[in-house]
């Protein structure tokens, strides 16, 4: 029996945790630009996710509960037009901020601990999700997938998402993946 439940700040880091698997290094290396002296990159990302009011917050994750121990977690963010914001600089992140689905619900990040993969808890979280997405009046969920991560693509594929747009990933050591695309998906709510 899992419990899908709304996060609390206290659940920073466990999220950052999370994070550092769904982000196939991507957190790793932002993390490491924004850590303090002395400071993890868990610690920076417990202390990026425990802000309130922006969109890589607490306050936009579900928790996936088992026996009071978090074993899966979903990000998830209404995409907004930033017209007017600055464009990405660093050459690394520049291909995901041009992978932007305004008018729908971002899901930035979704895990289940190994050892609870396959047992309806990414779907239960996914369901959540798509019914966050119809809660906040948007029409699709959207995500970004490496492509050489086929068990993922074809788990988003399985579940009615479609490519939209794809860039060519930046390879740097923090990756997971050095090479090939990072793909833009989404599927009606």
């Amino acid at each position: 029996m899992v419990d899908i439940r709304q996060a609390v700040r206290e659940d920073s880091p466990d999220i950052a945790s999370h994070f550092v698997i769904s982000s196939e290094g991507l957190a790793e290396y932002i993390w490491s630009k924004v850590a303090e002296p002395g400071e993890t990159v868990i610690d920076a990302g417990t202390r990026h996710y425990a802000r309130q009011g922006v969109a890589f917050s607490y306050e936009n994750c579900l928790i996936a509960e088992r026996d009071g121990a978090t074993v899966g977690m979903a990000h998830s963010f209404a995409m907004e037009d930033d017209a007017g914001g600055e464009p990405e600089s660093d050459p690394v992140l520049k291909p995901y901020s041009e992978l932007e689905d305004y008018g729908s619900l971002y899901l930035s990040g979704l895990t289940v601990v190994e050892q609870c993969r396959n047992a309806g808890i990414g779907k239960a979280l996914m369901e959540a999700v798509n019914q966050r997405a119809k809660d906040l009046s948007l029409a699709r969920v959207s995500l970004i997938c490496f492509e050489r991560n086929e068990g993922a693509m074809r788990l988003y594929r399985r579940l009615g998402f479609q490519e939209i747009d794809r860039r060519a990933v930046v390879g740097h050591p923090a990756l997971h993946y050095h090479d090939g695309d990072a793909v833009l998906l989404a599927r009606a709510t």
